[in-house]
């Protein structure tokens, strides 16, 4: 018999959406942005200058970012502003406090 956390469709999509989203915190620049944005929302040249890190590269890291939700943007003008999605951030503690509870027992 498959323990439950193979056999539940919806517990298997639950950890592989929490594999994705630790893969990409996982990288130290992306760590570092997210705790840029924690407070603030900054446009990517601040990004940029805070983290001394080309553009090309912060934007690659603000796109898988946003690619699992973690930070979305608003458009001013020419410039595009990043912020922490705070909802996202509390879905995956949920989601990652429940799987580490299972070691607990």
């Amino acid at each position: 018999m498959k323990p439950l956390c193979c056999s539940n469709k919806e517990l298997t999509k639950e950890f592989a959406a929490l594999a994705k989203f630790l893969r990409v915190i996982g990288e130290n620049n992306r760590l570092k942005i997210l705790c840029l944005l924690k407070g603030k929302e900054r446009c990517v040249y601040e990004i940029e200058e805070c983290l001394d890190l080309p553009q090309s590269l912060v934007s690659g890291h603000l796109k898988a970012l946003k690619d699992v939700g973690l930070v979305d943007c608003r458009q001013e003008w020419k410039k595009t502003y990043y912020f922490a999605d705070k909802k996202t951030f509390k879905k995956y503690n949920y989601i990652l406090t429940n799987f580490l509870k299972n070691y607990e027992e």
